[in-house]
């Protein structure tokens, strides 16, 4: 079965920011049979060049790790459970994603356990990739490798799974690399794993077979979903570079192992041996190991809990590695703790300081300790000066991204904005003393002033998120007028977006969702917005008459325990809802009062006609349903030949009464996309269409008659996010191999007012959106057209030569290729020369060949077909010296091209 979103209903209650996970997908389907006889010829795939950004919200989601480099300044990475990995930028204070180029298959690697730079050689970074270690994940884990700080990857698969979404994913890190033999790794694993060691800079791995324990530690061993039973395995690696010289390996290295009574091991001839460090506290885990070689001292942070929601009780231990004595340096008696510790960080320019979070301390907020005597003495962030009132040493300003009070005023000693919660990734950075980082379950906090601590002035603390994008997206819609986009997430409700690429003022609210699960608005009257979602107590529904930008409550039916999905009418007079817990209902008016609906079984997805505001749709199970009485009763359609299983997504199209998309299946069964022009009472299987989970419409193309139709789809054998201005006879494939995050099957829609830009939802990299580079394409996000378009070139190609990113001796860089001549081409062959002796060392859409200073690129087997007007785009890294000059001169084909 296809599993969505298959975290369990309490932990997802525990969490607050608890991101979920896409289908477990099967095995390739089958050949499919022939189309009907009726079908829409197809002609050959096609491709066009996309310009992708993220529609801002600018975190969202739960960072449990952030790296610097311990050689080079402002190097520095930062993991997320389900949404890749980012690499800090700063000469923008930004964050650039890394793992765009996780493919539909192997969408569990988006998920990151760990994060390695290496010391020795700042171009290398190593990420521990897996989502899930029970079956939720059908694929094992990788540990990814990158010789050019990410910009590209090469995977060394592994024989187990690993669990960037998992319970301990807090602790860490478990990937480190020997700062004296950078080509030595050690990866710590989960689920009795063990311990693993690379020799080869992560190109291959093998197990330790010396070390002796392989963890003990569950969350719940009652848990029959493997979820929360897992061994949490090994959770650190930390090197004393004391011990080592440059060259060889080091000799001494501190384990951390998920098991209360043995914690923590040690090996002394570089990983031959290991044995238990003698005297180490018990009855509790050490999330952390953190070594201060200049005073001797590996600190670790203790919690009796794996986290990252769960913690009641904690302690700091200072261990001196000289003589091997223990010391507990806890800022509170164990009796006052109602949480453990996790982040843990050393200054590298102060030795002697160090700060630690009380990372489950989700009430009031949580703490951060700090001190500047290697913990003999501490302070904290907050104190109270007279209960229940606080006195912060910090200051907090949010606002670049407001939402982040929650829209909440609590009674002390709650404050808005929090501190944070979930706060198990702390770091000062450890080239500047005055700026330290942590992650929270919603953003990356950060301040440059940390030292104004020490002289008990206020230090400010801000957002340190933007482009780090890490939201579960359930459903996007794009209205024809009001906002540009209004979106239904996981974990913070979802947005209006009045400008693509600013971050809105505040998530719905009135209610809060934890889970905004379906949206809709209606189509002739726009302003009228309804919203599903989930909540701990209070209504699952919610209505807007002003576009989304305020809402009100509903009442729910009896049963109710979840929100599903919902229907406007087209005219807004009456809503057809099928929230979880309770069947079908209708309403007219805002939802004062249900009454039940017949004929559709519960759990039916719901949807609207467009134009006739008493028809509705609904599918379940193989069966499609319909209703011309605002939801009264429903009659199941006499179609046959749609998917057998639930998950499915339909659209009827605006402006033409009963015509309806639907898209999905599962693999090894029926799986495709299907359109219906008599309002389901038969639907025609698209040709070609291997596989699609999703279906949506947006501004015809120019000459066209019909919406663009955009899906998430398998078409001719090749996976992506696709487009047709031509009713399904022809697709194009609007990504690239360097742009398709994991897993898109949840929601996508195109802009009325926009040709050619779409909206995809992603799972864990928030909301994507693309702008053709095709006839009449996009703009810069704020709704309109190109107010300042290149002119047009007068040869018959066109080439765009973007350097996108740049390194000491190497880069990367983009080439996009225009179609500027009146016929298609068949294929094509791009040549050109460097002037500084560069050479391309890896290309991704296209196949490279290079003699001496020419290239040539020729077309993958997808994007051969560019219709006139049409572009193709790839991308490749490349070495270079010290100079690096852009190609003057293009060829396609022996033609020569305008460069632009």
């Amino acid at each position: 079965m296809r599993r969505t979103r298959v975290l369990t209903a309490v932990l997802a209650l525990a969490a607050g920011l608890l991101t979920g996970g896409p289908p477990a997908l099967a095995a390739a389907p089958p050949d499919r049979p022939a189309a009907a006889a009726d079908a829409p010829a197809r002609s050959a795939l096609a491709a066009d060049t996309y310009t992708w950004k993220n529609a801002r919200i600018d975190g969202g989601g739960f960072v449990p790790g952030i790296v610097f480099n311990r050689s080079e300044r402002n190097l520095a990475y930062a993991r997320t459970d389900i949404g890749g990995a980012y690499r800090w930028q700063e000469q923008t204070k930004s964050w650039t994603p890394l793992l765009d180029s996780v493919g539909w298959d192997d969408w569990g690697h988006t998920g990151v356990v760990s994060l390695a730079s290496d010391p020795v050689d700042p171009d290398r970074v190593y990420a521990a990739a897996g989502t899930y270690t029970n079956d939720w994940d059908p694929n094992n884990g990788a540990v990814l490798r990158s010789a050019d700080r990410g910009a590209s990857w090469r995977k060394a698969d592994l024989p187990f799974k690993l669990g960037g979404n998992m319970p301990g994913r807090g602790m860490g890190e478990r990937l480190a690399v020997d700062p004296h033999r950078s080509s030595v790794l050690y990866l710590g694993a989960p689920s009795g794993k063990g311990l693993w060691r690379s020799t080869d800079s992560g190109a291959s791995w093998s197990k330790v077979t010396a070390f002796p324990n392989p963890g003990t530690y569950v969350q719940d061993p009652g848990d029959t979903s493997g979820y929360a039973s897992d061994n949490q395995g090994i959770v650190w690696v930390t090197f004393d570079e004391s011990t080592g010289t440059p060259g060889s390996a080091t000799r001494t290295i501190y384990v951390g192992v998920a098991d209360t009574e043995n914690a923590v091991y040690r090996s002394t001839d570089a990983g031959a041996t290991w044995q238990r460090v003698a005297g180490q506290p018990t009855g509790q885990l050490a999330h952390k190991g953190v070594l201060d070689t200049e005073n001797g001292h590996l600190y670790l942070a203790y919690s009796d809990k794996g986290g990252p929601y769960d913690g009641g009780k904690g302690r700091l231990w200072r261990y001196t590695t000289a003589t091997g004595t223990w010391t507990d340096i806890s800022p509170v008696a164990e009796a006052d703790t109602y949480y453990g510790f996790s982040g843990l960080t050393v200054d590298r320019q102060n030795p002697g300081t160090l700060m630690a979070t009380a990372y489950s301390s989700w009430w009031p907020d949580t703490q951060i300790f700090r001190s500047t005597d290697s913990g003999a003495t501490w302070t904290q962030a907050w104190d109270y000066s007279s209960y229940p009132n606080r006195a912060n040493r910090y200051t907090m300003d949010v606002s670049s991204v407001p939402w982040l009070t929650w829209g909440a005023n609590p009674s002390p000693p709650e404050q808005t904005p929090k501190l944070g919660w979930m706060t198990e990734a702390l770091e000062i950075d450890p080239f500047d003393p005055d700026r330290m980082m942590y992650g929270t379950g919603a953003t990356v906090y950060g301040t440059e002033n940390l030292t104004n601590w020490d002289r008990d002035t206020t230090f400010t603390i801000t957002p340190m998120v933007r482009g780090l994008e890490e939201t579960a997206v359930n459903d996007l819609v794009s209205p024809p007028s009001g906002a540009p986009l209004l979106s239904g997430l996981l974990d913070i409700g979802g947005f209006r977006h009045t400008d693509l690429t600013k971050v809105p003022s505040m998530m719905f609210t009135q209610p809060n969702f934890t889970a905004t699960t379906s949206l809709d608005f209606a189509e002739s009257h726009p302003d009228t917005v309804v919203r599903a979602g989930d909540l701990d107590s209070g209504p699952h529904i919610a209505f807007s008459t002003d576009n989304g930008a305020h809402w009100f409550a509903g009442t729910d039916p009896s049963g109710v325990s979840g929100g599903g999905t919902v229907a406007a009418g087209a005219d807004g007079s009456r809503f057809v809802w099928s929230p979880r817990g309770a069947g079908v209902h209708h309403t007219t008016g805002f939802g004062t009062s249900w009454s039940a609906s017949s004929g559709i079984p519960e759990g039916a997805v719901v949807e609207s006609d467009r134009v006739d505001p008493k028809t509705f749709y609904g599918f379940r199970s193989g069966k499609f349903y319909v209703s011309t009485d605002g939801g009264a009763t429903f009659t199941a359609s006499p179609a046959t030949g749609l998917p057998s299983g639930d998950s499915v997504r339909f659209k009827a199209l605006p402006g033409a009464k009963g015509d309806i998309w639907l898209a999905g299946g599962e693999s090894g069964g029926t799986y495709g996309l299907w359109h219906s022009t008599n309002g389901g009472q038969s639907f025609t299987e698209l040709q070609g269409v291997d596989e699609a989970d999703t279906v949506g419409f947006g501004k015809a193309a120019p000459g066209a008659s019909y919406q663009t139709v955009f899906t998430s789809a398998k078409i001719d054998g090749v996976r992506g996010i696709f487009r047709s201005t031509d009713q399904g006879r022809s697709w194009t494939r609007i990504n690239d191999d360097a742009h398709q995050w994991g897993w898109t099957g949840a929601a996508i829609t195109g802009d009325p007012r926009v040709y050619g830009r779409v909206y995809v939802a992603t799972n864990g990299r928030g909301i994507v959106y693309g702008d053709t580079s095709d006839t009449g394409g996009g703009d810069d996000g704020g709704g309109g057209t190109d107010p300042d378009p290149d002119p047009e070139p007068t040869g018959a190609c066109k080439v765009t030569y973007e350097i996108t990113n740049q390194w000491s001796d190497g880069f990367q860089a983009q080439v996009q290729v225009t179609n500027t001549g009146p016929d298609a081409w068949k294929g094509w062959s791009l040549t050109w020369s460097f002037a500084d002796g560069q050479r391309v060392s890896q290309l991704w859409n296209g196949v490279h060949a290079q003699s001496g200073p020419a290239v040539t690129v020729r077309n993958a087997d997808w994007n051969g077909t560019v219709a006139a007007g049409s572009s193709v785009g790839f991308g490749f890294t490349a070495s270079r010296s010290a100079t690096n000059t852009e190609p003057a001169a293009f060829a396609l084909d022996g033609r020569a091209c305008t460069v632009a």
